[in-house]
């Protein structure tokens, strides 16, 4: 023992967080006195125990269920016990990270729009979003307002993808953007994505009808969609 001064240094039953191995030593201690450890095969520093839970290393994954649950910005910061400052810097960090699904060519498509307002019920702001029929996965979206511009991100999306049908309500902005062989308005051609509509509405709080959790951003709301959507 005596030719192996790191045994007494190796730490007992402490796993590195990150790579999850047992060959952690003893190094030192913080500034507030807790005892950190060095993974010798990471090389990552870790302490056993944050004071600050935004430390945890699983924090964006409770992130993303709660936000995908319906909770605002206070509750789920209540509950994660971080300030809500943190939280929405990791929720605009988190949804950098989500890459938009490939989508398949020659599906059937339905597009329709979901109105809100940005800081108070004077600014207007729209979700325009296409839901692939089969499989009733959203497979394009964009927040803004209700122009051309905004409408042609998601339908230059179904575009490209070849869409075999796409059926929208009877506003007239689609019938300058959509092909007259692929595009179709019809009765009971938008069910799935009107019944979504509820559904999305339900669980993105900043979206319900008469609430206080409007959103004040449209990076956020943008964030809380492809988290929603896509995650």
């Amino acid at each position: 023992m005596k030719n192996s001064p790191l045994c007494s240094k190796l730490s007992d039953f402490v796993f590195c967080p990150v790579c999850k191995s047992y060959h952690t030593v003893k190094n030192g201690f913080t500034g507030t006195r807790k005892q950190q450890y060095h993974c010798k095969s990471c090389g990552k520093y870790f302490i056993e125990n944050y004071s600050y839970h935004a430390y945890e290393k699983d924090l964006n994954e409770k992130i993303v269920v709660l936000t995908k649950e319906g909770l605002g910005i206070r509750s789920t910061a209540r509950i994660l016990k971080i300030s809500a400052t943190t939280l929405l810097s990791r929720i605009i960090f988190i949804a950098k990270d989500i890459k938009q699904p490939v989508i398949a060519t020659g599906k059937t498509y339905e597009v329709d729009e979901i109105r809100s307002f940005i800081g108070n019920k004077g600014r207007l702001i729209w979700l325009v979003y296409a839901l692939e029929r089969e499989t009733r996965k959203v497979v394009s979206f964009n927040v803004g307002a209700r122009t051309n511009k905004t409408l042609n991100v998601v339908l230059q999306t179904l575009q490209n993808a070849q869409a075999k049908r796409i059926y929208t309500d009877g506003l007239k902005n689609y019938k300058y953007l959509i092909n007259k062989k692929v595009h179709k308005v019809s009765r009971f051609g938008t069910n799935h994505i009107e019944r979504n509509n509820l559904t999305v509405r339900t669980h993105v709080k900043r979206l319900s009808r008469r609430t206080i959790c409007f959103t004040r951003s449209v990076l956020l709301l943008f964030s809380v969609l492809r988290i929603y959507f896509w995650m």
